[in-house]
């Protein structure tokens, strides 16, 4: 009886099989599909959420200051984050285009000077002599020692344009994600919890902690690494316009660079120190050198207070997922890094602690 059933049995199974494998290759081929489709914004929305969860805390309060009105406060807070943003970066494109005019003109006019290089930079190991020489000839004949440097020029010209657009478009995804952060916080509930149904799916009861664990992680890393490198951008940058730096807003950017990327931002401040010395008098070098040396190591003693802050991990977890996930990913790893190397670590954890939990004793029965 069970030998004549067999084939059929199989032939069901086989069916079965083959309806299932149509149907999972179906839903696999939306999937990609929908992925290549939305592959664009996926950095972009990412970078929204991170934005949105970032500054909940203070949205959360201006709602309680404006009586739970919550679109008010989305709004409010949207527009002052595009104007943090489009602020400054307005103010360093016009002083760099004012900067360019200005040396164009003196160049076609011929007034372009250079202050001649003081002595002292001759005793500098290695570079001393040839820089000597460069920016004398440029004291002397600008024309020149921009004629010995056109070779150069001409090669690093093209990287720097194509630096520029790249700024450009990745300034205008910014203020996209400001307002898909501020359309976030102004459903801010509802997007709570389909992170955490989400979220329970996946990981079932401690999903909810995973939520929390995110979002703690994504204020840390923002207060510990993005915050401390804008603190040492800006006053990096303040004492550079104080002692009359050209070029000061640029100088903070690249400080802000060196910073995220966890570079001592000395490679900066250290050449303009020189400078400094070699064009101003001694009193305001040596506060300027003492300014720039306390701006390079403020992030000993600020990234202890603000990373890690909020979240039951060590700051160290914290740190090598982030610098990890910004070699590995860009600026967007420094969080996507951080949550993710978390995540694990607290899995891992969880895994350990439950290998080592003592089984219940049965109850004795009388």
């Amino acid at each position: 009886m069970s030998t004549s059933n067999q084939p059929s049995d199989d032939k069901l199974f086989v069916a079965r099989a083959l309806e299932a494998s149509i149907h999972i290759g179906l839903v696999g081929l939306v999937l990609f599909w929908c992925f290549k489709i939305g592959r664009p914004f996926i950095q972009i929305i990412v970078w929204g959420i991170i934005i949105a969860v970032a500054i909940h805390p203070i949205y959360s309060r201006l709602k309680s200051a404006l009586g739970g009105r919550d679109r008010l406060a989305a709004t409010l807070i949207t527009i002052f984050a595009l104007i943090f943003l489009l602020v400054p970066t307005i103010m360093l494109s016009d002083s760099l285009i004012g900067t360019a005019r200005e040396v164009a003109a003196q160049l076609e006019d011929g007034t372009l000077k250079v202050p001649p290089p003081s002595e002292n930079v001759r005793s500098w190991p290695v570079i001393g002599e040839p820089v000597h020489k460069l920016w004398g000839l440029g004291s002397e004949d600008f024309g020149a020692a921009v004629s010995k440097m056109a070779p150069r020029l001409r090669k690093y010209g093209s990287s720097v344009l194509s630096a520029a657009a790249n700024a450009g478009v990745g300034i205008l995804a910014f203020v996209v994600s400001i307002i898909i952060a501020g359309v976030l916080l102004a459903h801010a509930d509802g997007a709570q919890q389909a992170a955490l149904t989400f979220c329970r799916r996946l990981a079932g009861e401690r999903g909810a902690s995973f939520v929390e664990l995110a979002g703690a992680t994504v204020r840390s890393v923002a207060q510990g690494i993005l915050g401390v490198a804008m603190i040492q951008a800006i006053l990096g940058g303040l004492g550079c316009l104080v002692v009359g730096v050209p070029g000061a807003g640029l100088w903070a950017v690249l400080i802000l660079l060196l910073a995220v990327v966890q570079l001592p931002t000395i490679l900066v401040l250290g050449p303009i120190i020189v400078y400094v010395f070699s064009t101003s008098s001694t009193i305001t070098a040596v506060l300027f050198a003492i300014w720039s040396v306390l701006v390079g190591i403020s992030d000993a003693f600020l990234k202890p207070l603000l990373l890690g802050r909020g979240v039951d991990v060590p700051m160290l977890i914290v740190f090598i997922g982030a610098i990890g996930g910004f070699i590995t990913s860009g600026i967007i790893g420094l969080f996507v890094g951080a949550i993710v190397f978390t995540a694990g670590y607290k899995l891992f954890l969880s895994w350990l602690n439950e290998d080592t939990q003592p089984e219940p004793e049965p109850s004795q029965s009388e």
